[in-house]
Formats: structure tokens, C-alpha cells, sequence
């Protein structure tokens, strides 16, 4: 019942805006807006439930109209957009279909994945925004916060831009703020502290918008860089070109989408849970380091139940392996690696080693993609 009546205010709400505006003979000069929304993701999803929550009728609505565009599911399952849109009944079209036109006020856009053409911006008389999750134009692309992570950067924060026609993340900043990445952060955390942020800005964008349009200014010709799209060929471990600390940014930075990967005896392995050396309790680099070991190379250290891997610097400690099944760090040795460890387990033996992993192509079929995923839930 409270639901029903919520729906009712909201369409009085939306009815009156829009009979406002129309006599008015052009835009209407603040909220409450109508807003179409184009997204795909979990970031997404943060931006599209405050948007839901600027629509409770009153005074100080801030929404009167909120339908949704996203792209339709190749993968089992649906999309987090789709399934919110759902749980919250808002109108959901699926792209390229995007409603009716010249309906709404402002077009809103997080983690779309798709350009926007010139005539389908101009329907929207404040234009079309994006919540990106970079202080562009650092991170232009479809994975900033991938990226973010796995060069290690210090600063990140979230761009309010306007969308421009043909090119992505290059239109003028209408709102930007910083944020220090905290230590270790994986970039599925970061992505979840950066929606809550992004989100906060866009409400904050809105309640001003033909302010905040005033303020834009174009972006920095310097300091431009590239986040493409990761793809599953990023997880192959390459031990004798990348260091301990890359190694370890890498598994941070992708490992939620695609655990790392090596060889070990000509069969394809999954690493899932990584240690930074200093972090286990006796572990000694520089003495290992004495030990003739070469990249890939691998030690098992039985005090804290780690595998330890040579790298092109410095050594990494897994915990966690697949193999046909999930296994812990001490069945993997004592499986596999006992043998050559029995009378001296710190000394290095050249046949115990993982290799580096070579993938026919950089992109795997979503088949594959299922499957990976399958494994790493076993």
C-alpha cells in the first residue's frame, strides 16, 4: 500500500513538473529533473539507488522522473544495473532503445561502455553527465580504477564531466575531488569507496545543475592517460619481467575478474591469495637470495604455511592455489613439492618452479570466462 502511494505522489509530482515546464516554453530552470540513466555495473548501481532516493516526493525533490538504459546480458546472470532497475520498478530500456525522446531534462551516464551520438545528447537540454571514477584526464577508458591500482598510484578521486559526442572522457569537468588510496586497497574496494563518492557529487551537481554547467572548464592537455579494458591475458604471471611489487599491484588490481595464472609442470595453475614477504614472520629475502634461484622459482616456508616465488625482484608468498581443485599452500607442498624439500627445505631446486603462462590470444571466450570463474569457487 505505502508502495502504491509512493508511486502516486511521485507521478502528481512528475505531472505537475512537466505542465510547469511546458508552459514555460523551454527547459525548466531547476529540479525536480527528469533523468534517463545509462549503466552497466556495481559502480553504477550506487549512482542510480541516490538518484532513487532524490525522488521522494516533497518540497525538496530533487527527481521527478528516473527511467534507465543498459546494454543487454551476454553473461549468465543480469546485469547489477538491470537487476536494481528492477527491484526499484523503474522503466528499463534495453540500448540501443532509449525511450521516449526529448522527455528528460538530463541524461546521467557511470560505467556505460558505449558512446553517445551527437543527436541522442542533444535530446537532453542540460545534456548528459558521467560519473567517472578518475581525475581525468588521468585514467581515460573503461577501466580507471583497475588501473588506478595496478600502477600504484597514490591519488585517485571522481570526475562529474559532460559527455561529447564520438570520444569518451574528454569533455569539460563540471565537478572533480581527490582521494588517497589507502594502502593495500584491492581495486574492487576502491571501486566501492569511489561509487559512494561518486554518487555524493552527482546529487550535489543536480541540486545546482545550471550552476555547475556555468563553472565547467575543458580539461588539462597534460597529463592524459589511457585505461583500456583488461582482458584475461593480464593474468598470466610473466616471473622474469615483473617484480614482486608489480606482481602483487596486479593481483589487487584484477584479481577479483581473473586470478593470476602460471605454469607448473606444463598444467595451468591459479594463484588466489598473495602475501607480501615482510608481512610473513621469519622470512629472510636476502638469504633466499643466495640460493642460486632464478624466476619462478619456488620455496615453501613451513612456519607460516606460504608458498614463496622468485620474481624478477624480490620473492611473493601465495597462500591459496588451483590445481584441478582449490588448494592450501601446504597441500600444494605437500602434493607436490615434498619430495624435493625433505632433507634441506630452504635450498632452491631448478625443477620446482612455476613458468610463465602463454595465452593463444589476449581475449577468452565468455565460455572460458564461466569457467575460470567456476574454478576459483571450488
Amino acid at each position: 500500500m505505502r508502495g502504491r502511494l509512493l508511486r502516486a505522489a511521485r507521478a502528481g509530482l512528475e505531472t505537475a513538473a512537466g505542465a510547469a515546464a511546458a508552459a514555460a516554453g523551454g527547459p525548466r530552470p531547476g529540479p525536480p529533473w527528469r533523468v534517463l540513466f545509462f549503466g552497466t555495473d556495481h559502480f553504477a548501481v550506487t549512482a542510480l539507488r541516490a538518484l532513487e532516493a532524490a525522488r521522494e516526493p516533497g518540497e525538496g525533490s530533487l527527481v521527478s522522473r528516473l527511467e534507465v538504459v543498459t546494454l543487454p546480458s551476454r553473461l549468465p546472470g543480469d546485469l547489477p544495473v538491470r537487476s536494481c532497475a528492477r527491484e526499484l520498478q523503474l522503466p528499463t530500456h534495453e540500448w540501443p532503445h532509449t525511450g521516449p525522446l526529448g522527455q528528460f531534462d538530463v541524461g546521467v551516464v557511470a560505467s556505460f561502455g558505449r558512446l553517445l551520438s551527437e543527436d541522442l545528447i542533444l535530446q537532453f537540454p542540460y545534456g548528459v553527465l558521467n560519473v567517472h571514477p578518475s581525475c581525468l584526464p588521468r585514467w581515460r577508458g573503461p577501466a580507471p580504477i583497475v588501473h588506478t591500482v595496478l600502477h600504484g598510484d597514490k591519488v585517485t578521486g571522481v570526475t562529474i564531466m559532460e559527455i561529447k559526442p564520438k570520444r569518451f572522457d574528454v569533455g569539460p569537468i563540471i565537478k572533480q575531488e581527490e582521494f588517497a588510496v589507502p594502502p593495500r586497497c584491492t581495486a574492487k574496494e576502491l571501486e566501492v569507496i569511489l561509487s559512494k563518492m561518486g554518487a555524493n557529487m552527482l546529487i550535489g551537481v543536480l541540486k545546482n545543475l545550471p550552476e555547475s554547467l556555468k563553472n565547467k572548464k575543458e580539461q588539462p592537455k597534460e597529463g592524459v592517460t589511457f585505461a583500456p579494458k583488461i582482458t584475461i591475458a593480464k593474468s598470466c604471471i610473466k616471473w622474469e619481467e615483473q617484480t614482486a611489487v608489480q606482481i602483487i599491484q596486479l593481483h589487487r588490481a584484477i584479481g577479483s575478474m581473473f586470478p593470476l595464472q602460471t605454469l607448473w609442470k606444463g598444467s595451468t595453475v591459479k594463484l588466489l591469495d598473495f602475501v607480501e614477504v615482510h608481512n610473513i614472520p621469519g622470512f629472510a629475502d636476502q638469504v633466499l637470495n643466495d640460493h642460486g634461484a632464478v624466476p619462478g622459482s619456488l620455496l615453501y616456508h613451513k612456519l607460516s604455511q606460504t608458498l614463496i616465488a622468485r620474481c624478477k625482484e624480490g620473492w611473493v608468498g601465495i597462500k591459496t592455489v588451483v590445481l584441478k581443485k582449490k588448494l592450501t599452500a601446504v597441500d600444494f607442498y605437500n602434493g607436490y613439492m615434498h619430495s624435493w624439500f625433505q632433507q634441506n627445505s630452504k635450498t632452491v631446486h631448478q625443477e620446482c618452479r612455476f613458468q610463465t603462462l602463454e595465452l593463444n590470444t589476449a581475449k577468452k571466450t565468455l565460455k572460458e570466462r564461466k569457467i575460470l570463474a567456476q574454478d576459483t569457487k571450488q
